[in-house]
């Protein structure tokens, strides 16, 4: 598998990150082993998880199979901290206590990554900032970013790690990562938030590259009774793109797939993985067929004409101030 620098960092990631939104409650720890070896022997890397999934539970399988399945040097870990108790809160306080949570769970010392999951209104983004640039400095991170904010929250950010008080910009940790969903049925980011990350340097970790897991085709005539859709924890993270549109898009996805002789979550993910600012694709399996499903696209380079037409087919409408 490639690896490639996270935006203008000295960290190399691999293209392709191992979500595990479902570990410790759709997924057991044996499965979960399984996944992790899956990973590795395909030369994957980055392993991303957040203190909320599973609450918690994910964090505590990854620490259980840290030593035993894969030795911590053969990772990275990426994990996300600021909603607790289903509410988002990333004050100072809570960032590094969740933090602090979060190596206990995980049983290292440091993250390789860690991000404020969501936007606060209720706390200054000054004191956000604060924390992830502590968090630099005691060591428990090496690198920070954002997932899920806007553009205009990551901009200031970013400005306030490079010229925080008492900072220069050679000094400073720096915003080294953006995580915000990016599939071909969701091509928001590319209105501001990825044009406005690769000028800032930060790269782009794209969750959900398979559209929540439609992109696979599995929806096409029904729910299967095994998928996410069916789930009553995860129906509501699906049914968003279960619409009329979003149906078209995946017909278009087969089409191409069908025409490569490849499988259509090989087409979604290829063509995530390889826009321009994307440092890595997360991608999450409840089982490890799914996964070697996912990682069968290592390979794919998706010919010019048929990632220009799938660009036409879903291009997000841009409009001002974006363009005039």
């Amino acid at each position: 598998m490639q690896t490639r620098r996270l935006g203008a960092s000295g960290l190399r990631v691999s293209s392709v990150a191992l979500g595990t939104m479902t570990w410790g409650r759709d997924t057991d720890e044996h499965e979960a082993a399984e996944q992790l070896k899956v990973f590795l022997d395909a030369g994957g890397t980055l392993l991303d998880t957040a203190a909320t999934y599973s609450g918690g539970m994910a964090e505590e399988v990854i620490g259980g199979l840290l030593g035993t399945v894969a030795e911590r040097d053969e990772l990275l870990l990426c994990s996300k901290a600021g909603v607790r108790d289903g509410r988002v809160d990333a004050s100072r306080g809570a960032l590094l206590d969740g933090l602090d949570a979060t190596l206990k769970r995980l049983g290292t010392d440091h993250l390789d990554v860690w991000l404020v999951q969501a936007p606060d209104p209720g706390t200054p983004l000054e004191e956000t900032v604060s924390a992830l640039r502590h968090a630099v400095d005691s060591g428990r991170t090496r690198y920070v970013g954002l997932a899920n904010h806007p553009a205009w929250q990551t901009a200031r950010a970013a400005t306030l790690l490079e010229c925080g008080p008492g900072l220069s910009p050679g000094l400073s940790p720096g915003l080294a990562a953006v995580q915000m969903e990016f599939s071909l049925l969701q091509r928001g980011i590319e209105r501001e938030l990825l044009p406005g990350a690769r000028a800032l340097g930060a790269g782009v970790l794209a969750w959900s590259p398979l559209g929540r897991g439609v992109l696979s085709g599995k929806y096409r005539r029904s729910v299967p009774a095994d998928s996410r859709a069916a789930s009553p924890h995860l129906r509501g993270f699906v049914e968003p793109y279960l619409t009329d549109g979003s149906r078209s898009v995946v017909e278009a996805v087969v089409t191409a797939a069908d025409g490569l002789g490849r499988a259509p979550v090989e087409v979604a993910l290829a063509w995530v993985r390889d826009t321009p600012g994307v440092s890595s694709a997360v991608v999450g399996a409840r089982t490890p067929a799914q996964l070697r499903g996912s990682l069968a696209a290592v390979d794919l380079e998706l010919p010019e004409q048929i990632r220009d037409a799938l660009d036409e087919i879903t291009a997000p409408v841009l409009g001002y101030p974006e363009r005039r």
